[in-house]
């Protein structure tokens, strides 16, 4: 691997870990990269949000490259995961405790490959309440942490796949290609709404970001592992 020139710009795919949000990703790899390369003013940053409880490919960008993130940002994405049916969380997954159940006796393989079906294409999403979504120049989820009730406005999204890969009720895993804006939570509670039984997002993980993938990706350790190793001085002959 050639070494880093983080200044003048590196595109660093990661593979974020379960629990960890995107900006503690950034502000630990940045803090590192700072005090071992002496770098103080460095600039790192992400190309797309990964919820906390989401794993999978977070592209940061460094120095020069960060003027990318905006192009990166608005590249196709694909996700896979799985849905819990029979019950609903506040958050839209584990985040918060379900807070209702219902019946899903009437749900089958073919009710659930036909719901995916309506959810392939264009169409308006009501982004999550917990989420980062700005209103009124703050983040929605600090409105739903106060209790406080506020109208999320509808965006339009694409998903150009909706693949169901396995199904073990109550569990659904599936695959998923969509746009940028994309609320796999969301799309969980209409999922669920839709077959009439509530559902959740148990677990997801990002393979895809347009050309990146994830099996591209590197874990935290092994970056730093790398970027130690390229600043130590070579043996002289």
């Amino acid at each position: 691997m050639n070494e880093f020139n983080f200044s003048e710009g590196e595109v660093l795919l990661i593979n974020k870990p379960y629990n960890w949000t995107s900006f503690d990703v950034v502000n630990n790899i940045r803090y590192f990269i700072r005090k071992i390369l002496d770098l103080p003013k460095l600039k790192i940053g992400h190309a797309g949000t990964l919820d906390p409880l989401a794993t999978g490919l977070l592209v940061l960008c460094t120095g020069k490259f960060t003027k990318n993130i905006d192009t990166f940002q608005a590249q196709e994405k694909e996700y896979t995961g799985s849905f819990i049916i029979g019950e609903t969380t506040p958050s839209y997954d584990m985040e918060k405790e379900v807070d209702r159940t219902f019946d899903y006796s009437h749900v089958n393989e073919e009710l659930i490959r036909q719901t995916a079906q309506k959810f392939t294409g264009s169409f308006e999403q009501i982004p999550p309440v917990f989420s980062a979504v700005k209103i009124k120049g703050k983040r929605a989820y600090e409105f739903a942490r106060n209790s406080e009730e506020v109208k999320i406005i509808p965006k339009l999204i694409t998903i150009s796949e909706f693949e169901i890969t396995n199904i073990e009720l109550p569990h659904i895993d599936f695959r998923i290609v969509c746009s940028k804006g994309t609320y796999i939570r969301a799309l969980a509670r209409d999922f669920g709404e839709a077959m009439q039984c509530g559902a959740y997002l148990s677990a997801l993980c990002r393979t895809r970001i347009g050309s990146f993938m994830l099996t591209e990706a590197m874990e935290i350790e092994t970056l730093k592992s790398i970027i130690l190793a390229q600043s130590k001085p070579e043996n002289p002959e």
